[in-house]
């Protein structure tokens, strides 16, 4: 049965009939005002009785409509804070732009700034960041060499880097493949891809920063790494031999210098020797003749005082020295024609001869005579002496 029809009790179920039953439903208009005057009471609007006059109620709604108004105004005020302040790490810096003009850098710690009549450019300044590149390209004797490497850098002038480079990764990218092109190009092929590479790397480093300080890209190149150059891989085997024999000359030149080293120390040593034994000598020989001619003088002098007995002193001195390094003997026999040659070298080498012979114990190599084999060397010499005296007077006689 519907509501309005006769029976229905009339009560509307929305809540347009009987207002006083309260087991209806709820009244969707009451509880939209209901919650119009809890915003009021929040942002401080008055709420407004549903029943009197017309006036009372219009005044409720413009009470309402500012209280709104004071609402969004606060909540822009702190969306517009919270926009403003921020937080620098210390690894960042800000830079303030006031008007598009630089106007600080900021440090470490809470800040805030004022858009849109400010703006903040917020940077970590201490990251090291890392850039790989991997060219072919042409060295200065023509060849085509790979080479991979990496650059490390930051950021230490954050005004530059935000306001005289519009793009300061690209740059560095760009300034990069510049200055390794031009250090491979002015270096020759085998430098690059041997004992060259660290100069490599040390020498982009340098002409790279040049670039990005010319550039004001605020960047700073911490390292350059090449970490690897290779020749293309159609050539690869053909450089390896290459660089197999460079090993092998250089191998050979290092023995070369080890001998050298050896060797050289050793001929100075002789060189050094035989000049201090000609020193030396020189010396003996100075020093002899000086002292032979000394000795000549004083014999001059003692001869000009005494001709005769100098010579005969003279003559003395030089027969006994040369007489007392001979082993023969010649004996002037008196009376006789002859003289009387005595080999005493032979007599004592037949003397030891015998010795070794006869098995005696003594010592072969000995060359000292007993006094019986003196006595009996003697004894022949005297009997060959008469014998020969006798042989000369029977002579004499006979004629």
């Amino acid at each position: 049965m519907a509501w309005n029809e006769p029976g229905g009790n009339n009560q509307d179920p929305w809540g347009g009939g009987n207002k006083g039953n309260n087991q209806g439903p709820p009244d969707l208009d009451e509880a939209f005002r209901k919650f119009q005057q809890t915003l009021k009471g929040i942002f401080g609007g008055k709420g407004g009785s549903t029943g009197g006059n017309g006036n009372r109620g219009g005044s409720g709604s413009a009470a309402g409509s500012g209280g709104l108004w004071v609402g969004i105004v606060v909540i822009a005020i702190l969306a517009y804070l919270w926009n403003a302040v921020y937080v620098v790490d210390e690894k960042e810096r800000a830079v303030i732009l006031r008007f598009g003009k630089y106007t600080e850098t900021v440090g470490p710690g809470l800040r805030m700034y004022f858009p849109p009549v400010e703006s903040r450019y917020l940077r970590p300044v201490t990251q090291i960041n890392t850039y790989r590149l991997s060219q072919s390209m042409l060295t200065e004797d023509e060849n085509i060499v790979e080479v991979a490497m990496s650059v490390q850098y930051n950021i230490t002038s954050l005004e530059d880097y935000v306001l005289k480079d519009s793009n300061p990764e690209q740059s560095l990218k760009e300034a990069t493949q510049s200055a390794l092109r031009h250090v491979v190009g002015s270096s020759e092929m085998y430098k690059v891809l041997t004992e060259g590479r660290e100069v490599l790397g040390d020498e982009v480093k340098v002409r790279l920063q040049e670039y990005l300080n010319a550039y004001g890209t605020g960047l700073n190149v911490i390292k350059v790494n090449i970490e690897s150059s290779q020749p293309p891989r159609q050539v690869l085997t053909a450089f390896d031999d290459v660089i197999r024999a460079r090993e092998e000359e250089q191998q050979e030149k290092n023995k070369a210098e080890a001998y050298a080293n050896q060797v050289i120390p050793e001929a100075r040593g002789d060189a050094q020797r035989i000049r201090e034994e000609a020193e030396g000598y020189k010396d003996e020989v100075v020093s002899r003749a000086k002292g032979d001619a000394s000795r000549f003088n004083q014999l001059l002098t003692e001869y000009q005082k005494a001709p005769g007995v100098t010579r005969e002193r003279l003559y003395l001195e030089t027969m006994q020295e040369l007489l007392g390094t001979t082993s023969k003997v010649l004996v002037d026999v008196k009376g006789g024609n002859n003289m009387m040659y005595l080999p005493l070298d032979k007599l004592m080498d037949g003397k030891k001869s015998r010795s070794a012979s006869g098995g005696s114990s003594s010592n072969s190599g000995a060359t000292a005579l007993s006094q019986d084999d003196i006595g009996t060397i003697a004894d022949q010499v005297t009997a060959e002496i008469n014998r020969r005296v006798s042989n000369s007077r029977t002579g004499r006689t006979a004629r």
